[in-house]
């Protein structure tokens, strides 16, 4: 009985022994169980990025180029016969002169043109012509409803109906959401615009000879004098006084800079009328301002299409387009009335295009172009006026069958007198070539 109670007792003092040894390897395998676990356990502390350095960020993406097209067309002019033509009951009525170019005008992303005319209102008198413009206000409505937006509104016309009708003009424009540039209705409004087209500015100004006059000291424009007041409402330079101009014309450049002005085009009223090419002013005046900075310039008054040409700064930092005269838009100067333009060069003119490129930030000249129109002058219920768009002798004759022959011999007289200078500056430019 006693030696089984001993080896009862080794028993279990054995499996007391072997008892506490599970236990404690149960307890040690815990214990790196938890360890384990705490190191390798996601923290509940939101973690703190580290902030990238500039050289890990992405670059910005840059900005697509952005292209504007503007179009140009020359003088809008209301002789006695367009007037006459397009009464209708108790008002006017124009609407023929742009319905051919409007789709045109629909393409571009500003259209731009010459006010040769006033709108003095019954308050200037009758409505009335040559000598002394003073239109009703329908053809301004006319004009907005075309897709024109902005009006060059200095011409030696701008002072036909006096200071009230030069004032009056610029109001009637406001009131029909036109912009215009040249004259003033208030005197704080800038002697420029810069135009936002598709984030490209475009800085443009327009001026108008001064006719000569008794006083030397004072302005004339179509043989009136200015009155004083009058003076800062607009736009003029003088050929005897030529620097002068350039000094303003300076000046307005700088300021169109300081608004922003990627590019600056000047609209200029010069030259002599019914000559085919510039003269030495329009040459000297051009080369001037191509020197000051000018990359497009724009001329008229001459009432027929002149050349154009590429000028080339004399420090050799800028070059020009220049186009002397875009001809008529609108008018009734026909050949059977114009003696010194017996050939129908009157009747002619251009819609000018160019397109500028906004890459990277820098704004260049792409390409320029012109399509030749002709002012087809019709009877229905006395005279009317259309502007015929030609973009080659094969459409006249395809489009406007009836009047295919003017067109053509427009068509031809207008590539004669722009084609050399106008596949100058396509070439410079790299773009496609008008007139082969």
């Amino acid at each position: 009985m006693k030696k089984r109670t001993r080896r009862q007792k080794a028993i279990l003092k054995r499996n007391i022994f072997l008892s506490v040894c599970a236990v404690v390897l149960i307890g040690a395998i815990a214990l790196v169980s938890f360890a384990i676990s705490a190191i390798f356990k996601p923290s509940d502390k939101p973690k703190t990025e580290k902030p990238q350095t500039s050289e890990s960020q992405p670059a910005p993406k840059p900005e697509p180029d952005t292209f504007a097209t503007v179009l140009s067309i020359g003088d809008i002019m209301g002789h006695q016969t367009q007037l006459d033509g397009a009464k209708s009951g108790d008002g006017y009525d124009f609407s023929d002169y742009f319905k051919e170019v409007s789709p045109i005008f629909e393409k571009s992303d500003l259209v731009i043109a010459n006010l040769e005319l006033t709108f003095g209102g019954k308050e200037s008198g009758a409505y009335r012509g040559y000598p002394a413009f003073n239109t009703p206000d329908e053809l301004a409505s006319t004009i907005k409803e075309s897709g024109i937006n902005l009006l060059m509104t200095s011409n030696n016309h701008s002072y036909d109906t006096g200071f009230f009708g030069l004032k009056r003009t610029a109001q009637i424009l406001k009131e029909q959401g036109l912009e215009y540039t040249g004259t003033k209705a208030t005197p704080e409004e800038p002697n420029y615009i810069v135009k936002t087209v598709n984030g490209i500015k475009i800085g443009i100004a327009n001026f108008s000879y001064e006719t000569p006059g008794d006083n030397a000291e004072r302005k004339y424009l179509n043989g009136n004098i200015l009155s004083s007041e009058a003076n800062d409402y607009i736009n003029t330079f003088s050929y005897p006084r030529i620097e002068k101009f350039y000094s303003e014309a300076q000046e307005i450049i700088d300021n169109m800079k300081k608004d922003g002005a990627e590019f600056i085009c000047f609209y200029m009223h010069w030259g002599e009328e019914y000559q085919l090419t510039a003269n030495n002013w329009q040459k000297s005046i051009s080369q001037e301002l191509c020197n000051m900075g000018v990359g497009m310039i724009i001329g008229g008054h001459p009432h027929v299409v002149q050349p154009m040409e590429l000028i080339h700064a004399e420090d050799s930092q800028n070059t020009a387009v220049c186009i002397y005269s875009l001809g008529n838009a609108v008018s009734n100067q026909r050949r059977e009335l114009i003696s010194s333009a017996r050939k129908g060069h009157t009747e002619d003119g251009v819609i000018f295009s160019y397109t500028l490129k906004k890459s990277k930030g820098e704004v260049t000249l792409e390409k320029v172009d012109v399509i030749p129109t002709w002012v087809h002058k019709f009877q229905k219920n006395g005279w009317k006026y259309t502007i015929y768009p030609i973009e080659s002798t094969k459409s006249a004759a395809s489009d406007y069958p009836k009047i295919a022959s003017k067109l053509k011999e427009s068509y031809n007289r207008t590539k004669a007198t722009v084609k050399d200078g106008l596949t100058e500056c396509q070439q410079h430019l790299g773009c496609e070539i008008t007139f082969e």
